[in-house]
């Protein structure tokens, strides 16, 4: 399961977990929750995964959407992951074809990256404020 938020996403990982025991017919080896954007390729959840199929804990790897286990690259560790003799399982596979689906993933695109461009700014931002009221010392700035 993921979300890409740190937090207040809470009730979106719940209900992902319910819907993944509810339609669950094997047994439940670990649950694996990640919080953070999907084209990150460095999440704790998805190492985590990536150890249990490489050590063979599992031979299935359940996730509501394709986009939960990556944004892009799932075709990739679907490849990977079937090396070692462990499926994919989507519950709600993409029906998209051809142009909408390019169009969803440039779209996908556009918004994550704009998200970190706001972030950045709003962090230097608060670094800015922070330094001028005094509160936070900017001795690593060059000058």
């Amino acid at each position: 399961m993921r979300v890409s938020g740190s937090s207040g996403q809470e009730s979106s990982l719940e209900a992902q977990e319910t819907v993944l025991r509810a339609t669950s017919t094997g047994e439940i080896v670990k649950v694996v929750k990640d919080r953070g954007s999907g084209l990150k390729e460095n999440r704790p959840g998805l190492n985590r995964v990536l150890a249990m199929v490489s050590d063979g804990s599992v031979t299935v790897v359940r996730v509501t959407h394709e986009d939960r286990l990556a944004r892009f690259g799932v075709g990739w560790l679907k490849r990977l992951f079937a090396m070692y003799g462990v499926t994919v399982e989507v519950l709600h596979p993409k029906k998209l074809g051809g142009r909408d689906e390019l169009l969803e993933d440039f779209v996908s695109l556009v918004t994550t990256f704009a998200g970190r461009l706001y972030g950045m700014r709003s962090a230097e931002n608060r670094k800015r404020l922070l330094a001028e009221s005094g509160q936070c010392s900017d001795q690593g700035r060059a000058a």
